[in-house]
């Protein structure tokens, strides 16, 4: 008998304790430098791979998918529909965090730290117009070096609606993107195979090198943003997949958990496209919908983003002796929503977004520079968030297009 091969959910599980292990030994025994220097190496290789695919696989995916719906009337209704989806769920999101940061805060476990020592350098925000002006690019070959997501989802957009316009001349067109999509579907699949690589590397590496971080001051402040992520997946994206897709949670976390996964070792919604395609085909989403889906809600769904900055502002500004009104939540709700898809695309988007946000409330930019060193630790948590949602999000998409759910047996 043929003894049966661990499915990739078991060996990335697997490989996300080993990490875990293996951090921890060398976060105690002083070995963080060779974690740095060794283990970290391989991960970077592993992501540069999937960053080395994504902009194919957008691409090409969007268009296939698009081509796929046959109709420009059909992609516009599940761009809408997806849209909504995401604007609902931050606004969601952010009540969420501010209700539990309230919680932490009015308890009073929510450190007070000395700011003097703070320092954070905004970085530039042109507004959301900028950002309109920005998505639509001037040079195709420029947005594909830079990686830069929104204009290859703009490009992807207007060849996919561009065959289907042009008919039974665009015929060579469609052949071709269907060929190229059926090749980068099978380099895909090997990329995805050493994944547990680049699980295990990356975990090992930040265990070993922000172990200390995770047991200092800020352990609450963290522990207040994951409770929000995790009442966030449950609550909103595995019941919305419930109530809306009929998919039980139980089934939803555990074909999602390998995007999930990476996610939350890599911190790239990105470079987790690939795997995130996967989940959501495995759970039955329609194949054009979770291609068009994905790689618009890898740029725009920031959920998780939404959480980690309510708790943020409501953390420095218990620092800054400060406490928000009604009112001021209400703002916060309102930017980081709006925000939430006008720093799409832009580097250090969280930051920037909670940047937005202290200066309407009237506290000190330089305060984050309380929290600058656990970013990472916030982030993983708060991409895993956003992956999560994305794959809620195709699911949601498919029924409401009406289709039917087709899962695929693990």
């Amino acid at each position: 008998m043929e003894k049966k091969k661990l499915s990739l959910p078991a060996q990335i599980g697997i490989a996300l304790v080993a990490g875990i292990v293996v951090g921890l030994i060398c976060y105690f025994g002083g070995l963080a430098d060779f974690t740095k220097s060794y283990l970290k190496p391989f991960g970077d290789i592993f992501v540069n791979l999937l960053k080395f695919i994504v902009v194919p696989v957008v691409l090409f995916s969007m268009i296939d998918g698009i081509l796929s719906l046959g109709d420009l009337r059909k992609v516009g209704s599940v761009g809408w529909k997806t849209v909504a989806y995401f604007m609902v769920t931050t606004a969601v999101a952010c009540v969420i965090g501010l209700v539990f940061a309230n919680i932490f805060n009015g308890a009073h476990l929510f450190p007070v730290l000395d700011v003097s020592q703070a320092t954070y350098e905004a970085k530039e925000f042109g507004g959301f117009m900028s950002v309109l002006v920005g998505i639509f690019p001037s040079n195709m070959w420029k947005s594909f070096t830079d990686a830069n997501m929104l204009q290859v989802i703009v490009i992807a957009i207007f060849f996919g609606g561009s065959i289907l316009a042009a008919g039974e001349k665009g015929k060579l067109c469609r052949d071709i993107v269907t060929s190229f999509y059926a090749v980068i579907e099978r380099l895909m699949a090997f990329v995805i195979s050493l994944s547990p690589i680049g699980v295990f590397t990356y975990m090992a590496w930040v265990v070993a090198t922000q172990g200390a971080e995770i047991l200092g001051s800020l352990a609450l402040v963290l522990l207040c943003a994951y409770i929000g992520y995790i009442v966030h997946a449950i609550v909103v994206y595995s019941l919305s997949a419930k109530a809306f897709a009929g998919v039980n949670p139980l089934t939803f976390f555990k074909k999602a958990a390998p995007a999930m996964i990476f996610a939350f070792t890599s911190t790239s919604s990105a470079a987790t496209l690939p795997v995130s395609k996967e989940s959501a085909d495995d759970l039955g989403a329609e194949e054009d919908i979770s291609a068009f889906v994905l790689p618009l809600g890898a740029t725009i769904n920031m959920d998780g983003t939404a959480i980690y900055q309510c708790v943020a502002t409501v953390f420095l500004a218990s620092c800054a002796g400060i406490n928000l009104t009604i009112g001021q939540m209400v703002t916060v709700v309102v930017t980081a929503t709006l925000a939430s898809i006008g720093t799409a695309g832009t580097p250090g988007a969280g930051m920037i977004m909670l940047t937005m946000v202290l200066t309407a409330l009237g506290i000190p930019v330089d305060y984050i520079g309380l929290i600058v060193a656990v970013d990472r630790l916030f982030d993983m948590g708060r991409t895993c968030l956003n992956v999560t949602g994305d794959i809620s999000c195709s699911l949601c998409v498919t029924k409401w297009q009406g289709g039917e759910l087709k899962p695929k047996k693990l």
